[in-house]
């Protein structure tokens, strides 16, 4: 007897499907494209809106970097007490004393908004003070020159000071500070900072002829603001 052959049975995978009809598969494929594009246009509006936001950045560093105020700068150019000598110069005592302020900024101005005026010390005791500007602009890179003369109800140096002046002088060095003080603000165009209140200290060290040293002309005062 021959065996009987094997009788093979249909499979069929629960996983078959069926192929889309054609306008499903249209519909799908839209529906990608659409999605492509979408995110393509997002892409390049991020882009887009990153480089303004570089270039912005860019613009306002640089423009921060032009325009941040410098302070203004105070110079020593003379200090002098003619009559130093005379044992009893202090009855016809004179101070007289030469600043220049200098404004370093390329774009900005400085409106000095108060008089200007200046402080003599000696041993930290005022011994005189007197106005040596009214209000005042002034344009950006210039130099201006402000004058002080201290005598008469202007200077308080009574025969016990002036024996102490002498005193020093014997030392060959006389020191003295000059404080000056103000009220500014800085400008560009229209724009104006808030208002600083300006305080300048200068020491000066004279000579037994009574004249600024060489080591005080041009001195760079130091300032600070309240």
């Amino acid at each position: 007897m021959h065996p009987l052959p094997e009788r093979t049975l249909p499979v069929h995978s629960p996983l078959e499907h069926k192929p889309p009809k054609p306008h499903q598969s249209a519909r799908y494929y839209a529906h990608r494209v659409r999605e492509s594009l979408t995110t393509r246009v997002s892409k390049i509006i991020c882009g887009i809106f990153l480089t303004f936001l570089l270039l912005f950045a860019i613009i306002a560093f640089i423009l921060w970097l032009s325009l941040s105020p410098h302070r203004p700068r105070f110079f020593v150019q003379e200090f002098s007490i003619p009559g130093l000598a005379q044992p009893n110069g202090f009855e016809n005592a004179e101070i007289t004393f030469s600043v220049t302020v200098r404004n370093s900024n390329q774009h900005i101005g400085i409106d000095y908004m108060d008089s200007m005026v200046g402080t003599v010390y000696y041993r930290d005791q005022s011994i005189g003070s007197t106005t040596l500007s009214g209000p005042f602009y002034q344009n950006p890179k210039t130099t201006k020159v402000v004058n002080g003369v201290l005598g008469g109800a202007t200077l308080n140096v009574n025969n016990v000071r002036w024996t102490e002046f002498l005193n020093d002088r014997q030392q060959g060095t006389i020191v003295f500070r000059l404080g000056i003080t103000s009220a500014i603000k800085f400008k560009v165009s229209t724009w104006d900072s808030k208002r600083h209140k300006i305080h300048v200290d200068c020491e000066v060290s004279v000579g037994p002829d009574g004249l600024l040293l060489a080591s005080s002309v041009n001195k760079r005062c130091s300032l600070y603001f309240t």
